[in-house]
């Protein structure tokens, strides 16, 4: 990964704690620890049965933290605060978490959950602002109006979550009725989305071979769209300003 204007500070990272927030709950990790996060391990994700037992750990080496997907289902997404960079892991994946602050966020069954973790001696110490990339930026340019509502809409949820951990996102009925629509036009429109960020690499996003759009494609749309700051709890007054018709009430 490169520094990207950034300023290495391995002395400083090694031996760093690290803190975890869930929903208000608030952990430090010691370092030279290991964490795990799933169904009755240290952080439990209540008893929910779509979590595996261990799903994600946390681990130190050499001074960096990393985060590794142990489970075999299940894939996170990873985002730094700012949502800049922001990765698919899947099982048996690892990512080293070098930014002062990492959002993780994952869909088990109908819930959505969302972890923050931060460090106060980060490997990068980052200096200026971190670019999309080109296809990144050419994409979330080329969203209409409508389509940007259709993601806040998905990601409503989420965006008034009020940094309660975990979410239910609604049946794709409930957000064509939130809208106005009939189901079918929605599915539509998410799947021409899911399309979209597809040909540009955001991963997870193909449709079945059908066209159809599954429930894990549509909760790694909402992940992404949240993880990358597509949407934000700002876009809420655009969603409330809607026309069913089409149009956006100024």
């Amino acid at each position: 990964m490169a520094d990207s204007g950034g300023t290495a500070s391995r002395e400083t990272q090694a031996g760093a704690a690290i803190d975890l927030d869930f929903g208000g709950r608030r952990q430090r990790i010691p370092a030279g620890s290991t964490f795990v996060i799933g169904r009755g391990a240290d952080l439990a994700m209540d008893d929910n049965q779509y979590v595996h037992r261990r799903f994600l750990e946390l681990e130190q080496r050499e001074g960096i933290w990393w985060l590794s997907n142990v489970g075999s289902r299940l894939t996170a997404s990873v985002a730094s605060a700012d949502g800049m960079a922001q990765s698919l892991l899947a099982p048996g994946e690892s990512t080293p978490l070098v930014f002062p602050a990492t959002t993780v966020m994952f869909t088990a069954g109908p819930t959505t959950y969302e972890i923050e973790l931060s460090t106060e001696s980060p490997f990068y110490q980052v200096s200026t602002p971190w670019a999309s990339t080109p296809d990144e930026a050419d994409v979330v340019g080329l969203l209409s109006p409508v389509q940007k509502i259709v993601l806040t809409a998905l990601a409503e949820p989420m965006l008034r979550q009020a940094a309660q951990g975990s979410v239910r996102l609604p049946p794709m009925d409930d957000v064509a009725v939130r809208l106005g629509w009939p189901l079918a036009k929605l599915e539509r429109r998410a799947g021409s989305l899911c399309d979209k960020f597809a040909r540009h690499g955001v991963r997870g996003l193909h449709r079945d071979s059908e066209g159809r759009m599954p429930d894990a494609v549509r909760s790694r749309l909402v992940e992404h769209a949240v993880g990358a700051r597509i949407v934000t709890p700002d876009d809420l007054e655009l969603l409330e300003a809607f026309d069913p018709q089409g149009a956006v009430v100024s």
